[in-house]
């Protein structure tokens, strides 16, 4: 091994102290019991390595991969680790937990080691702590002088948390609970209240209000829901069909301030886990983006379109149905795209421009672009968005559903999955800081967001497998000082849902990132999945920043997202006022994304670097508000394409792909293409088309250089298409 007489021949310093915790902090390896894959020799146990002692060492035989653990007695949580490493360290290691000594967790990224006192700080807990060195630095082995362990120095499991949990826990102020014996008058005075306080209102679209309605299993008299701006309907039943709803769960437009006459604008909003009886056979559900409805059984049919559609008004654009049942016929009427998963439908009547299908029985054949449908049997990878319920006990528990491959139609009733009780659940309520947050997650709770605002000043960094982070309501964080809202560690089956993300007035990196860049790990079995995820670059706030979600995790599941650079909001927007760059950027193999809308960034809204990604239906508009055309060449040439592949990948797929076009700013602004892809035989686009809207600005090609320009000479958004590329 070095000794340090030759670390100081070689001008590598050795600290002598560990290095500075937080004061609150206790040390809680010093002392405990530790081993390690293999010892140098007798001389360096390691024991060594925990004494406290920085005159004593462990090493390891000079091989790798290699490691060093401590006991700590019982689960404790981590707030970091400090490693003093002799001049013999590692250029590669991870620090880890585990709550046995056999199942191991991240708790850091692949790091690389440096010879003194390296200092990290980690959100994890775990009874064993382990450094797992994989790479030496020297052809020696691994050796520290001192391996420190700090934290809280608390006990944390979801059946003995510190902070409190409750299988009946308190939901807030904005969450209304329903039984069958609530009067109807009571449900309709309570979602006409909250609805009517949005009619025409100026302040509305991005205010502060949120309401969550939800329904205990049984059967409701007459109710007509009209749903409004960040609010939530929902069932509380194991299945759909355990809460019926006689009348209507209603969107449509006339109503919203500035743009009463279509439904452009109608986003967020949700409706889950239930089942309608319409009144007059028919629900309505007339939005656009970020309005899910999932898990729903309409007992009749469903129309998408508003009421006033006809003479060119009422205009719908955009939304997401998934693992549903529709008795009757869907009527897609003026919206312009829309996506269907995992369903079962009696029949699809209509399509204007982009309407795809995977894994709907009852869907219409394959027939892009007249009509414009694209229909796929199958999905590749499934897996359903978490849900509250109430068992019959009366306690709440959230269903997480399994992982399906090559679905197709519902997944109820018997869902395959897993039931977590609440107790497992840290409830969180707008004013609880991230640290209170991250505190949660250290003692090995999940994550459920109430609604209402979030303000985070540090990074909420979910770093536990199979953690199941989900909201209800429209929660939304906004990040101070620039850091990142959410960080999910490079672990298996990790599950986000539920929740919008604020830029922050200080310009973030990114708002959310998944994984560890440069890091390729098979999370296949069990990938991390993002469902209903919603971001936003100005809109309450005059938000910045420069990319919005970045995925490194090989296999995660993108399931649903809005990612949004405004193009109007509360706060003013501008050019040079709400910036951003790219919406997603995806450097993991793997990943399949289904239900992809990303709008107005200033440049490649979509890059895609990972291989064997997919894509089932995206959707983008192009930013408004380009000043000229010098203020947006991108590297080949004039503008940035939506969906850039980068030139790297040999394999990835795109099924049912719209851009488009509406530089009202300046009108001469010209993007080349929309999608800028490498011509290569496994990297394969079907279905795709853009529009100039309202023949306002020019792209010039669909795909590269191929498939022609729009406004197309018949005019008035008629669309350019490309059936199939190369």
């Amino acid at each position: 091994m070095l000794s340090v007489a030759l670390a100081a021949a070689l001008g590598i310093t050795v600290a002598s102290v560990a290095g500075n915790a937080s004061a609150a902090d206790l040390p809680l390896s010093q002392g405990k019991p530790a081993t390690a894959s293999s010892v140098e020799s007798a001389a360096f146990p390691a024991s060594a390595a925990v004494d406290g002692d920085a005159g004593t060492r462990w090493s390891s035989t000079f091989a790798d991969p290699q490691w060093l653990q401590v006991d700590l007695g019982s689960t404790q949580s981590i707030s970091q680790v400090v490693l003093n490493w002799e001049a013999a360290y590692a250029s590669a290691f991870t620090i880890q937990t585990s709550p046995n000594g056999s199942t191991w967790t991240n708790i850091s990224p692949v790091t690389t080691g440096r010879a003194g006192v390296q200092t990290l700080n980690v959100t994890g807990s775990g009874r064993y702590v382990r450094m797992n060195g994989t790479t030496r630095a020297t052809p020696y082995g691994y050796s520290l002088w001192e391996f420190q362990v700090f934290g809280s120095g608390v006990n944390p499991s979801p059946s003995n948390p510190t902070l409190p949990t409750s299988d009946t826990p308190d939901l807030g102020p904005n969450v209304r609970i329903f039984e069958p014996g609530t009067p109807a008058s009571t449900i309709q005075s309570a979602v006409d209240q909250a609805f009517n306080a949005q009619l025409r209102s100026p302040t509305a679209q991005f205010g502060a209000q949120r309401h969550v309605f939800l329904f205990k299993p049984g059967a409701y008299g007459r109710v007509w829901a009209n749903v409004g701006f960040y609010t939530t309907i929902a069932g509380l039943g194991l299945n759909p069909d355990d809460v019926t709803i006689n009348g209507a769960v209603n969107v449509d437009s006339g109503w919203n301030y500035g743009d009463e006459s279509n439904a452009t604008q109608n986003f967020w909003r949700s409706m889950e886990n239930l089942s309608i009886v319409p009144e007059g056979g028919t629900n309505r559900w007339a939005v656009s983006q970020a309005a899910p409805m999932r898990r729903v059984h309409i007992k009749g049919n469903l129309t998408l379109a508003p009421s006033n559609q006809d003479n060119g008004q009422g205009y719908s654009s955009g939304g997401y149905l998934a693992d549903s049942v529709v008795d009757g016929a869907v009527s897609s009427g003026s919206q312009q795209q829309w996506y269907t998963r995992d369903s079962r439908i009696a029949r699809w009547d209509g399509g204007v421009w982009n309407m795809v299908y995977s894994g709907v029985q009852g869907a219409p054949p394959n027939a892009f672009p007249n009509p414009p449908h694209t229909t796929l049997a199958t999905t590749p990878v499934t897996r359903e968005k978490p849900y509250l319920y109430v068992d019959g006990a009366g306690l709440y528990r959230v269903f997480v559903p399994a992982l399906r491959r090559n679905s197709a139609g519902a997944s109820w009733p018997n869902t395959a999955g897993t039931s977590i009780p609440m107790r497992e659940f840290y409830v969180a309520k707008p004013g609880d800081s991230a640290a209170r947050i991250n505190s949660a997650l250290a003692q090995g709770l999940n994550l459920f967001f109430t609604p209402g605002t979030y303000s985070l000043n540090e990074t909420i960094r979910v770093t536990r497998a199979n953690t199941v982070v989900t909201g209800i309501g429209f929660p939304t964080l906004i990040p101070n000082n620039g850091i990142e809202a959410l960080n999910i560690a490079d672990v298996d089956g990790v599950k986000v849902s539920g929740l919008t993300f604020d830029a922050g007035t200080t310009n973030s990196p990114t708002l959310m990132s998944v994984g560890r860049a440069g890091v390729h790990t098979d999370h296949a079995a069990n990938p991390i999945s993002l469902q209903d995820v919603f971001f936003r670059i100005g809109s309450s706030v005059q938000g910045k920043a420069t990319n919005t979600l970045v995925v490194h995790s090989d296999d995660t599941i993108i399931d649903h997202i809005w990612a949004w650079r405004a193009d109007h909001g509360g706060a003013p927007t501008g050019w040079a006022v709400n910036t951003g760059d790219t919406g997603l950027i995806v450097n993991g193999d793997d990943v399949l994304a289904t239900g992809l809308f990303v709008e107005h960034y200033q440049k490649y809204e979509v890059i895609w670097n990972g291989n064997r990604g997919k894509t089932i239906f995206f959707q983008n508009e192009k930013p408004y508000d380009v000043p000229n055309q010098a203020a947006w060449i991108g590297p080949r040439g004039n503008g940035y394409a939506a969906y850039k592949v980068a030139d790297t990948v040999t394999d990835h797929e795109l099924w049912g792909g719209g851009s488009y076009a509406y530089f009202n700013v300046n009108p001469s602004v010209r993007v080349d293409r929309a999608f800028e892809v490498p011509n290569r035989a496994g990297v394969r686009l079907r279905s795709v088309l853009t529009v100039s809207l309202g023949d306002v600005g020019t792209i010039a090609n669909v795909v590269n250089d191929t498939g022609g320009s729009v406004p197309n000479p018949a005019g008035n958004t008629t669309p350019r298409n490309v059936v199939a590329y190369p």
